[in-house]
């Protein structure tokens, strides 16, 4: 898959992530999407590593499926620290 379609998978995977997370989400559409692209990083990175998953179909469910987990991961994160700043 190359970089274009990476991006593209990301951007997509950050938005799924922001609609199944629960709540209201700081930071709005660019944002999400920003982590989106990140969390679809982290998630590749962390299929490859730990379940030795290849991720170079675009159209895969395992390839979409671990975007999507990564990108919830990346939100929770960015939520857990925005919140903490807000509150102080």
């Amino acid at each position: 898959m190359g970089f274009f379609g990476f991006l593209l998978l990301g951007l997509i995977a950050g938005a799924i992530a922001k609609l199944i997370l629960p709540g209201k989400q700081g930071g709005g559409w660019i944002i999400t999407l920003v982590l989106g692209v990140v969390g679809a990083l982290l998630g590749g990175f962390l299929g490859g590593l730990l379940f030795n998953a290849p991720l170079q179909d675009f159209f895969s469910i395992q390839t979409w499926l671990l975007a999507i987990g990564g990108s919830i991961i990346v939100l929770l994160i960015y939520g857990l620290i925005v919140g903490r700043r807000a509150k102080s």
